[in-house]
């Protein structure tokens, strides 16, 4: 029983996280290069994993290479 709520949070938590590194991907990323579909890719494949590394590397270095840092 308390798996399935240990379980069912990790989903409360991991989805949104996973769906908010998809669209920030898909919506903000440079169309410059392999560089979004690359990220969409790791994103959607490697699920929770992939989108931790897409908001923990590749989100602050997007944000310092913006043009109105």
């Amino acid at each position: 029983m308390v798996l399935f709520l240990l379980l069912g949070l990790l989903v409360l938590i991991a989805f949104p996280l996973w769906l908010w590194a998809l669209i920030d991907c898909a919506t903000k990323e440079s169309d410059q290069g392999n560089t979004k579909i690359v990220w969409v890719l790791i994103i959607l494949f490697a699920n929770l994993p992939g989108a931790l590394a897409y908001l923990l590397v590749r989100r602050p270095q997007r944000l310092t290479e913006a043009p109105g840092n």
